[in-house]
């Protein structure tokens, strides 16, 4: 055995990021989502078995480690006031020197039995009414900032704390009160929701707050079936020796990921393009601004992810579905897949031609319906 490994297999192993095979719209909600956090989380609903709690995982695992204010439960960020808790500004403001360590980005896991008072923290009444001090211990949200808030089966979760995490999520502070005590901390998080249709949707309201919307579905080629079966099995049996094989892959994405943060204030995109983006939204009838905000920000994220300081026709493309999708008002005869719609809406007003036998491969994909008749 090799003097690294007790030290590899001393912290919790993941499956690499880059070693996933398909799913890649999933990937890049995620990605981008970690890029430009504003985006406002990603709703990941599909099939049960493919991948979805590993893939969130394994982007928690492959970003970069950030710097905390050492010892502090909220993970504050030693000098931006905005990711700071109360007690470190007012240590900052004081001119305190201020102890900094760094740590994984930190994965929440928000189980389905949860109390608000779990998620949210508490405040000791009694020791406050004794004492005179805010006893508050912290909840989830606390532990998610700056982090990943990761809710599986979110279509099952009571709505009451899906309009917690999703005014947390927007506003970026969790207030608690009692009993006439108010404590607040920061809780900026990246909102993940995965779920199974075949179990219950969200109500349309709440799936509007979510940035991104991914579908997944099964493999369904045979040839892929079988290296990802194969991957999972060379993982299981060897999983040090695996993550060694796919560390410079690792790596390269973290940094690319790291450049893209860096990159980001500088991407500009163009006023003519932010026109077409507003016309599809109002050609779709998208309620709200939400729709136009949110891919404005994917689509300059995905930019910086490629490393360009100006957004592309083609990079509106690729992130508009996975922006629009989910808020379409819904129609009960409506044959057409709400991601084949937001994508003719998008050809019509960029200008983009498609011949109508590609129309019928598009639609035969998505599997849901027909193009409609001219």
């Amino acid at each position: 055995m090799s003097p690294t490994a007790p030290l590899l297999s001393a912290r919790r192993i993941v499956f690499p990021f880059t070693a996933i095979v398909g799913q890649e719209e999933m990937k890049l909600a995620l990605l981008l989502n970690a890029i430009e956090p504003r985006i406002g989380g990603v709703m990941i609903m599909g099939d049960r078995g493919t991948g979805k709690s590993t893939t969130i995982r394994a982007l928690a695992d492959l970003l970069p480690e950030i710097e905390v204010v050492a010892d502090d439960p909220f993970n504050s960020h030693p000098s931006d006031p905005d990711l700071m808790s109360d007690a470190v500004r007012q240590q900052l403001e004081q001119q305190q020197e201020l102890p900094v360590d760094k740590k994984k980005v930190p994965m929440v896991d928000l189980p389905l039995g949860a109390t608000e008072d779990r998620v949210c923290g508490t405040i000791d009444i009694e020791k406050a009414l004794s004492q005179g001090v805010r006893a508050f211990e912290p909840g989830l949200l606390a532990k998610a900032n700056r982090g990943i808030l990761y809710v599986d089966e979110v279509n099952l979760l009571d709505d009451h704390l899906v309009d917690v995490l999703l005014d947390s999520a927007a506003s970026g502070w969790n207030t608690v009160e009692r009993e006439g005590i108010s404590i607040r901390h920061p809780a900026r998080f990246v909102l993940v929701g995965s779920g199974n249709p075949e179990e219950g949707e969200l109500r349309p309201q709440l799936l509007d707050r979510f940035g991104m919307h991914a579908e997944v579905r099964t493999a369904k080629e045979p040839a892929l079936r079988v290296q990802i079966v194969e991957q999972r099995a060379e993982f299981d049996q060897n999983p040090l020796s695996f993550l060694e094989k796919y560390q410079p892959q690792q790596q390269q994405l973290q940094q690319q990921l790291v450049s893209a943060q860096r990159l980001l204030p500088r991407v500009d995109i163009d006023y003519d393009l932010r026109v077409k983006i507003a016309e599809v939204c109002s050609q779709l009838d998208v309620d709200g601004l939400r729709g136009d905000i949110v891919t404005n920000r994917a689509a300059t994220a995905l930019a910086a992810f490629e490393g360009r300081s100006s957004v592309t026709i083609d990079d509106i493309r690729r992130v508009m579905t996975l922006c629009l999708r989910h808020r379409l008002r819904k129609d009960p005869l409506e044959s057409i897949d709400s991601g084949y719609k937001v994508e003719k809406t998008f050809n019509r007003v960029f200008g983009i031609e498609i011949p109508s036998e590609a129309d019928s491969a598009v639609a035969q994909v998505n599997g849901r319906g027909k193009p409609s008749s001219p």
